[in-house]
């Protein structure tokens, strides 16, 4: 389903928050959104701008399973299948998200938000850019952009990955189109990291039909339900980017960053502007979530994956919990190498076996009470390439961020070959449960 197909459900399940009253994008909408966090909101009126903000509507999985049509414990694998078999999107001519076109550029006429005090000036955050590789073709993935006047934003484009791999490729200025208001099949798509050469867009179509329209001014193929799409240029020229909070809810590094020229703006006629407020639960499980079926491909290779959970407490983006089916003394040490090559910036990961459950922290804290010797379960891996998110890594400019990575195997371990001698020594007693409501009439 489309955003506004989204919002209705959400209403008619009682989840939305609507919110009439005027309220201004500079510090006052964030601090509404955070007290609001898990839960999706639509202002109504935004002081400045004709257009309605929605916000949230990705800080719940159940929100995620209400637009796949998908129970919120097959999540995983529907992502998953997804990004084994991409199937390339249809071509239409004519679409929503061009309703109405602009080549009188004006981004101040859009409700970017300011967060905090010091940020850097008004950005948007759930902005989708797609350009084209000269050699493996189209790509989507996320970029704030940082409103530097009517027609130019500062993008912060991660050093190594598929925009800043074609744009250091490209000698001139490299196509863009950003899309603001996707649906979440799409926003879930261009947060997942496939192989070069495999358009996120094809995975999104996989999840959900994602039909495209060919954009006005620069050549490149756009989801044809998104609400804006922004036309441009990124450009070799840069200039300071930040401060700006990013997802571990500190101050992420000023960096000189490409600027982006607007050429042309597309819209619906009656838009919806999106935002998402970094840091909190969106921003979390939208980052989160797409690498839990990269972490479970990953880990299957090697053993027998039954669930990951990249948790909110490790910032949706450096814990993991991986959950597997144990068949061999070693699956578990398996499994933590396996998950960290299945996402990059992991810095952490706890092993279980499958009677724990790894969306409960009781439970994976009492599996690493009960199960772990630090001198056979715990591995170490120093000085390894992570996260430029993490604060406390090494950060060089012009550098991949180094971390030390921990990885602890928590599952029960086994003293011969065919598996532990005592299992029942590890597994909670359970007692046979009781209609409690029986002693209560």
């Amino acid at each position: 389903m489309n955003l506004r197909q989204l919002l209705d459900a959400l209403r008619e399940a009682g989840y939305l928050v609507t919110i009439s009253r005027p309220v201004d994008p500079r510090y006052e909408m964030a601090r509404v959104i955070a007290a609001l966090d898990g839960k999706p909101v639509l202002f109504t009126q935004v002081r400045g701008s004709a257009y309605p903000v929605v916000s949230g509507l990705c800080s719940d999985r159940r929100y995620f399973a209400l637009a796949l049509g998908e129970p919120v414990e097959r999540l995983l694998f529907r992502l998953a299948g997804a990004l084994a078999q991409p199937v390339a999107p249809p071509v239409v001519e004519k679409a929503p998200c061009q309703e109405v076109v602009e080549t009188d550029v004006d981004l101040k006429t859009l409700p970017f938000l300011t967060h905090w005090p010091g940020d850097a000036g008004p950005y948007a955050t759930a902005s989708v850019a797609i350009i084209s590789d000269p050699d493996t073709g189209p790509n989507a993935s996320y970029h704030r952009l940082l409103r530097l006047d009517s027609r130019r934003c500062a993008a912060r484009i991660v050093e190594r990955r598929g925009t800043d791999t074609a744009w250091r490729k490209t000698a001139g200025d490299l196509p863009v189109a950003i899309c603001i208001g996707l649906p979440l099949h799409v926003l879930l798509a261009a947060s997942m990291a496939p192989p070069p050469g495999v358009d996120e867009i094809a995975i999104a179509h996989a999840l959900c039909p994602t039909p495209v329209v060919r954009c006005r001014t620069v050549p490149l193929y756009v989801p044809a339900e998104a609400e804006f799409v922004l036309e441009g240029r990124i450009t070799h020229r840069t200039v300071a980017e930040g401060p700006f909070v990013d997802l571990t809810g500190t101050w992420d590094l000023v960096r000189d960053q490409p600027v982006i020229e607007i050429d042309c703006i597309t819209h619906r006629r009656d838009a919806l502007y999106q935002a998402l407020l970094p840091g909190l639960l969106e921003h979390r499980l939208l980052m989160g979530m797409p690498r839990e079926p990269t972490i479970y491909a990953a880990v299957n290779e090697v053993c027998r994956c039954r669930m990951v959970n990249v948790t909110p407490g490790g910032t949706s983006w450096l814990h993991a919990v991986v959950q597997i089916e144990k068949r061999a003394p070693d699956d578990g040490h398996k499994a933590i190498a396996a998950a960290f090559r299945g996402h990059g910036s992991l810095k952490h990961v706890v092993v279980v076996d499958d009677d724990v459950n790894p969306f409960d922290p009781l439970d994976v804290e009492w599996a690493i009470a009960t199960r772990v010797q630090a001198t056979r379960d715990v591995v170490i891996f120093p000085n390894q390439a992570g996260s430029s998110l993490d604060p406390s890594g090494l950060h060089v400019p012009g550098q991949k961020s180094r971390t030390d990575k921990v990885g602890v195997d928590a599952t029960i371990p086994w003293d011969t070959p065919a598996g532990p001698s005592h299992p029942e020594a590890f597994r909670r007693v359970p007692l046979e449960p009781v209609d409690v409501r029986r002693y209560l009439e």
